[in-house]
């Protein structure tokens, strides 16, 4: 039995776990414990399928043995990390790890992704609404990236761009209100922009300072959505729109615009109205403007197409929005506004119910519906 298990079994076992990918030393020394466990447990009761339970069992050491390496060297790293002995302040290193996920062999996008999913404790679903792709796309793209760092030490940190994106876009997902985690994207970029000297970084502290300035207003108790014409202006926070507006003046002072400067300067234009009616969307108009010039991004140029609709007519923001990549999630509620604010309250019903269909929260699909629910009401 034992000169058979040797010269026939265990050479065809190291086989199939190669083909499964297992290096061969790796696969020769999961073999030798499964032959372990085989002379101790096959005396008293000897398998039917011999090669069956040696690969079975041989891949169970493997898997074993990958994750003690996994976890030696997990243990390993956040020893190199830790500071020297001696008297130190009390540290948060959220955000260096936050750095550290940013690295260089990894694209912009697939950065960002892996940060949100590993440290943003965001599911790949919520990762995938914000990039405006298929869940099985992230899905994918979360696995490559994880495979481009698996035997990479993070040693050389990322770039201050990417960062800020996945700051902006964990900030923009705590916002909705599925996660919370607007305010510690807040704490970590006032950490960025204490240590560091650039015009981009007060701009997306701005930004987030103005929205979330305006929080408490954004939903009914019941959790339900109030948009932001029909907000209840006096719960606004005002010392964070005083920050806001503060960080921002002199972000803009150095005359290096960016896009979260200019998403701010859209917030803080919105947050100077004291009612709904005193907003100044000729301006608003003029910095989605110079937003889009800067990103080329639909999603601007959809916003975009709802200001140019209130500063100059209804008809002027759908010949706006006829422009816009139909695929564009919110289209099709944006096409219902307008068209509510043009009269035409048959299409605007019917669009708003569409757009309930495709509404990428449940609160947002419950606001839409009532709006549809609402319009159609109005209808004679």
């Amino acid at each position: 039995m034992d000169d058979y298990l040797l010269r026939e079994l265990a050479p065809a076992v190291i086989g199939v776990l190669v083909r499964r990918g297992v290096d061969f030393a790796a696969a020769e020394d999961a073999v030798q414990e499964a032959l372990i466990e085989a002379y101790s447990s096959w005396p008293d009761r000897r398998p039917a399928d011999l090669k069956g339970w040696l690969v079975t069992v041989a891949w169970r050491k493997f898997l074993d043995s990958h994750r003690s390496d996994a976890a030696r060297r997990a243990r390993e790293e956040r020893v190199e990390l830790e500071p020297a002995p001696g008297e130190t302040e009390s540290a948060d290193d959220t955000l260096q790890l936050f750095f550290l996920c940013a690295h260089p062999s990894l694209s912009a996008s697939s950065a960002v992704a892996l940060t949100l999913r590993a440290l943003g404790g965001l599911t790949t679903k919520q990762i995938a609404q914000a990039y405006l792709v298929p869940e099985a796309t992230m899905a994918q793209r979360i696995s490559r990236a994880k495979r481009t760092v698996s035997g990479v030490r993070f040693r050389e940190p990322g770039s201050l761009d990417t960062v800020l994106r996945v700051l902006y876009l964990v900030f923009n997902e705590g916002y909705s209100g599925d996660v919370d985690l607007s305010a510690e994207a807040i704490r970590l970029t006032r950490e960025v922009a204490a240590t560091t000297d650039d015009e981009e970084v007060s701009g997306l502290l701005a930004l987030m300072l103005l929205h979330h300035a305006r929080r408490s207003a954004r939903t009914h108790p019941d959790g339900t959505i109030v948009p932001l014409a029909e907000q209840d202006r006096r719960l606004w926070d005002t010392a964070l729109i005083a920050e806001g507006v503060r960080v921002l003046q002199r972000a803009l002072a150095r005359d290096r615009l960016g896009e979260y400067q200019a998403q701010a300067a859209i917030a803080a234009l919105h947050a100077d109205a004291s009612h709904v009616d005193e907003t100044d969307w000729a301006q608003i108009v003029e910095w989605y403007d110079e937003l889009l010039d800067i990103t080329k991004s639909p999603v601007v140029q959809l916003n975009r197409a709802i200001a140019v609709g209130e500063a100059d007519g209804p008809a002027a923001g759908l010949r706006a929005l006829s422009e816009v990549d139909p695929t564009i999630p919110r289209l099709t509620a944006a096409s219902a506004y307008l068209n509510e604010r043009g009269g035409n309250l048959a299409a605007a019903a019917q669009l708003y119910a569409e757009a309930a269909l495709s509404a990428p929260t449940l609160a947002e699909r419950h606001h839409l519906t009532r709006e549809a629910a609402r319009v159609r009401h109005r209808s004679p």
